[in-house]
């Protein structure tokens, strides 16, 4: 057992409580991973708010960076030292789905006992397969990503969900053409990322829609080509005018009711909606189907941006280097796991893109 200090939910809602736990040796297929920097995204939040439910004691944390400090039996291709992404995507490799390239839906990906105990032997959660609010974490070995040594600890953590979801919803869900016209509902660490991959894949025109101007702002620095307050009685109308007709692809990167209520009404003709953002366990959504039908719309759900990691993460962070994706002005601040909570509490806020505890 290797002793750790980690951020540990003990009580939805309340502030998490930094702990010395227990952390296993890994097992078959683990390694073991000592890290560097781990990023806040809002699901760890929504988590720690009990908007999903689960057990405690947990420790959250999914978007994570560090090197390789030991592997179990069996795992030949990553070798201890190597600096590499932590995911939340586990996958078995062999199940249908991942067999036809979509292991962010792996139909198997085991439920092991979590490593991570208390030091009387309380089990604790692995939060999101990673639970990397900690010092160090033990995941399987299908979860990460080797990246270059010259890219900054901050940069490799953001690769692990907030960028590759909003790229690969465009890229991979939305299946974006060059030329097409896109809007992307809000602005903040995924919405920016799904700015990007429009961006990238060649969309004629991206029109950022948010809450507030200085986010809108942001987006244009990121790639929008324009921006519409979400706060007007029918900010699709301002779209449809900037456009000069309705979205071919709307994506939908905020976990808010009204945003998906009104995201159809973006659409144009055979228009398709990505579904990114997640709200809380049991809230519904209303919409006109005749309307989706007799146009020709679509909807589908992009879980972690459809992304098959050792593909996409090497293109991303090759685009990084080559100076196409931004990823340094993701971070909004670097703080100490002692400052977590500050940390969370700064990224309620809304105006944070993304704050990172670095170790």
């Amino acid at each position: 057992m290797t002793r750790i200090k980690a951020a540990v939910c003990t009580e939805f809602g309340k502030p998490l409580q930094l702990e010395e736990l227990d952390l296993r040796a890994p097992l078959a297929g683990e390694i073991e991973v000592t890290l560097e920097a781990v990023a806040i995204c809002h699901s760890d939040i929504h988590y720690a708010d009990g908007a999903w439910g689960g057990d405690l004691p947990a420790v959250y944390g999914h978007e994570a960076a560090g090197r390789i400090s030991a592997t179990g039996p069996g795992v030949t291709d990553l070798k201890e030292g190597q600096r590499v992404v932590v995911t939340l995507i586990k996958a078995c490799g062999t199940c249908p789905n991942c067999s036809s390239g979509k292991p962010t839906i792996c139909e198997t990906p085991g439920t092991d006992a979590s490593p991570i105990s208390r030091t009387d032997g309380t089990p604790v959660v692995k939060a999101m397969n990673c639970g990397a609010f900690a010092e160090r974490v033990v995941v399987d070995q299908s979860q990460v990503v080797p990246l270059p040594e010259d890219m900054p600890a901050e940069a490799v953590a953001l690769m692990a969900c907030g960028v590759i979801t909003g790229v690969g919803s465009i890229v991979n869900a939305g299946k974006l053409r060059a030329g097409e016209d896109v809007v992307v509902i809000g602005a903040g660490g995924v919405g920016l990322n799904a700015i990007q991959g429009a961006r990238i894949a060649g969309a004629r025109r991206i029109v950022a829609v948010d809450m507030t101007e200085e986010k809108l702002e942001t987006a244009k620095a990121f790639g929008a080509t324009d921006g519409v307050l979400a706060t007007g009685d029918a900010p699709w109308k301002e779209v449809m005018q900037i456009l000069g007709r309705g979205a071919d692809l709307v994506a939908v990167t905020v976990g808010a009711i009204p945003a998906y209520n009104n995201a159809p009404r973006y659409l144009g003709w055979g228009g398709r909606m990505v579904m990114i953002g997640m709200p809380h366990s049991g809230a519904m959504a209303e919409y006109e189907p005749v309307v989706l039908a007799y146009m020709s719309q679509g909807m589908i759900g992009s879980k972690m941006g459809d992304v098959v990691i050792r593909r996409d993460i090497p293109w991303l962070a090759d685009l990084y280097r080559q100076g196409r994706l931004k990823l340094d002005e993701l971070v909004s601040g670097r703080w100490s796991l002692d400052q977590i909570n500050e940390a969370i509490a700064d990224t309620k806020t809304g105006g944070a893109k993304r704050n990172v505890i670095m170790f």
